[in-house]
């Protein structure tokens, strides 16, 4: 029985468990370079040396050198590109569809069950000051101050109207914050072109167009996959329109943002605050101006998701199994271009790689 070549572009199963798995299903790995903090890969011409006669690409969100064109190119056998993430910007999924190759991804709800947490403890952490009390205390030894007030969320019985949540996005994370948070009794708003309007009933949800949701929300709170539609959407236009007192949340991607932009309306008090996760470039540059803004901003290593039993672990035995199945000749259940299923069953439907 030959053996099925998968190049596991960037390594994040520390434990060996998925390796040894298609090992001893029949699989020869080719590693990439690993880094378990932010896998930043080999060269494009390394992965293309190391993509030949591959018949998978696997691995975690790998920043510097993305699956391309060329590196896709580099096997006429290439079934399958599985990811561990949810996020599958790092390959190019137009050329995977020409090409009638696989893009696979790991919407695990560990992974986005935990940005949903993730976001609104990065909300209740801005706009309750719980970092400026703790340092008032710890620091300062200091008690109670007018400027440490808290904002309270939820409409109340005296009148009080409470906030707008705004969100950029009504899919699996957007519709979890709105279901946790409707008991909070709080007006949210949201705008999504490719949501039908049962599921904002659904989670009691107003829609609205962007830059209403801009314009009204108290919080902007993106969930959105980065396309080339939303990459760089809120810039300094998008900033313009937001209330001097609202605050921005960024956990799906980084250049979804402008990052510039939103420094520069930071600096000038434009909007109150940002909770960012993700960014531009990654890690962060120790000389990024984001380090020095204080309290208007609440910075996190991408890892809203990555929770004790959550994280990768899910994503990689996911994609794993994903792997297996196309190898096998057969369609896996994560298909994120599923427009090229057709062409691929074509080409791969019922042939095993074992069996060539």
């Amino acid at each position: 029985m030959s053996a099925a070549k998968v190049l596991i572009f960037a390594p994040a199963d520390q434990t060996g468990e998925t390796h040894r798995t298609l090992e001893a299903a029949g699989c020869a790995l080719r590693l990439g370079k690993a880094s378990w903090d932010t896998p930043q890969g080999n060269s494009e011409p390394e992965m293309v040396a190391m993509a030949q006669e591959c018949d998978a690409l696997m691995g975690t969100s790998i920043r510097n050198t993305p699956i391309s064109r060329t590196v896709m190119q580099a096997s006429k056998n290439l079934r399958i590109v599985a990811k561990y993430t949810i996020g599958t910007d790092d390959v190019d999924v137009d050329a995977a569809t020409e090409l009638g190759i696989l893009v696979t991804h790991g919407p695990t709800e560990s992974n986005w069950g935990g940005v949903a947490e993730g976001t609104i403890t990065a909300m209740l952490t801005m706009l309750k000051k719980a970092r400026e009390r703790d340092q008032h205390m710890k620091q300062r030894g200091g008690w109670r101050l007018p400027e440490l007030q808290g904002t309270y969320l939820g409409a109340r019985a005296d009148g009080y109207r409470g906030i707008t949540l705004g969100l950029i996005g009504l899919g699996r994370i957007g519709s979890r914050i709105a279901t946790l948070l409707r008991p909070w009794n709080m007006r949210i708003i949201a705008t999504d072109p490719y949501v039908p309007e049962t599921k904002f009933a659904e989670h009691g949800v107003e829609r609205v167009d962007l830059d209403t949701v801009l314009r009204e929300s108290d919080v902007v709170s993106l969930h959105v996959v980065l396309t080339r539609e939303t990459r760089h959407m809120i810039g300094e236009k998008q900033l313009a329109l937001m209330k001097p007192t609202a605050i921005l949340i960024n956990t799906s991607r980084g250049p979804c943002v402008q990052e510039p932009a939103l420094i520069e309306a930071l600096i000038r008090g434009q909007i109150a605050g940002a909770a960012l996760d993700v960014f531009e470039e990654e890690p962060l540059s120790q000389d990024s101006q984001l380090r020095n803004l204080g309290d208007k901003v609440l910075l996190t290593p991408h890892m809203v998701s990555s929770n004790v039993g959550s994280g990768l672990g899910p994503g990689i035995r996911w994609a794993t199994e994903s792997v297996l199945h196309a190898l096998r000749g057969e369609v896996p259940d994560n298909v994120y271009n599923r427009e090229v299923i057709p062409r691929w069953q074509s080409r791969f439907g019922g042939k095993s790689v074992w069996k060539a």
